[in-house]
């Protein structure tokens, strides 16, 4: 009886405070002007890339397919978590309705799963490239490339309607205040009055599926690359394939080392700075050097890119 009292004494959160990067206004007028540019130039990239691909025959490829899904993922990925950290800098300390919360979550898991998966399809492309080029044909064909990339996505949608039911199902009872730019798995745990241990286990599972498989696959499949490139007899060659099995790999592994240490850890994570910290890492830096790295960099894109520019 007293039980069912104090459960019902309990006032439902109906609004969470998300207190953003900095309380100081000085410092939050620089970071506004930073973060919308970075925003915008986040945009233009990966809207150039999806414009080129799909206007020109020769970049139909599954390679440029793959860039082209992610320059799509991209451009939704960093507008579900920008727009909060932008109006957090403008206004300060900002109210979002417990709904609005929730479904912010729902995007920001199913995008960032659907990120990992596709990120390990696209080595896998490569490797198959270079290391089984006379299979490739077969090996990428349309079904296999289609059932890849659909796999991605419907796999983030599976698995973030999961964990985002479980963290919705939670208690909170107050406090209500939220040290970070987005709702975010984390400081949405901290917050509840109910036991978490089950929902915190579900996270930490899909975590190490998600990301640390997605990972392996990643790491054997440049690994494979590397052996075959050292094996290659022109030394120009092996220069090019280097040169761009680095580049990847470096933003491979700036985004699954941050989105590893937050989310693969069977523990809630206490140190909500760092978090952000981290959070701006694989939310804002890496979907705008995507684009370069794997793409603005490419000889082929480049020769389409020059040539759209003439013809115009």
């Amino acid at each position: 009886m007293e039980r069912s009292l104090e459960l019902g004494n309990m006032t439902r959160v109906q609004h969470f405070v998300l207190l953003g990067l900095s309380t100081s206004l000085g410092i939050r007028d620089v970071l506004f002007a930073v973060f919308l540019t970075l925003y915008l130039l986040t945009l233009l990239e990966n809207t150039l890339i999806i414009y080129l691909i799909c206007s020109h025959r020769e970049l139909h490829k599954p390679m440029y397919f793959f860039l082209g899904n992610l320059s799509c993922l991209e451009m939704c990925y960093v507008s579900v978590t920008m727009p909060s950290l932008l109006v957090g800098l403008w206004t300060g300390p900002c109210h979002v309705p417990f709904t609005t919360c929730m479904t912010q979550l729902f995007f920001f898991i199913s995008l960032i799963c659907t990120e990992c998966t596709l990120l390990a399809s696209m080595a896998y492309d490569r490797y198959v490239a270079i290391c089984h080029p006379l299979h490739y044909p077969l090996l990428m064909r349309p079904q296999v490339f289609l059932g890849l990339a659909m796999t991605s996505w419907f796999g983030g949608l599976l698995v973030s309607v999961i964990k985002t039911a479980c963290i919705a199902s939670l208690s909170y009872c107050g406090p209500n205040v939220l040290n970070h730019f987005f709702c975010d798995v984390s400081p949405l745990l901290n917050l509840s009055c109910t036991h978490v241990a089950l929902t915190e286990l579900v996270d930490f599972i899909s975590a190490i599926v998600i990301l640390w498989g997605s990972l392996i696959i990643a790491i054997a499949s440049y690994v494979a690359i590397v052996r075959a490139v050292l094996h290659m007899p022109s030394a120009a060659a092996r220069c090019k394939a280097f040169s761009t099995c680095a580049s990847h790999l470096i933003v491979v592994g700036i985004f699954y080392s941050a989105t590893i240490f937050i989310y693969a850890r069977p523990n809630r994570i206490e140190a909500m700075d760092l978090n952000k910290v981290l959070s701006v890492i694989y939310t804002v830096v890496t979907p705008m050097c995507n684009p370069v790295i794997y793409c603005l960099r490419n000889k082929e894109v480049q020769a389409v890119f020059h040539r759209t520019i003439h013809s115009s």
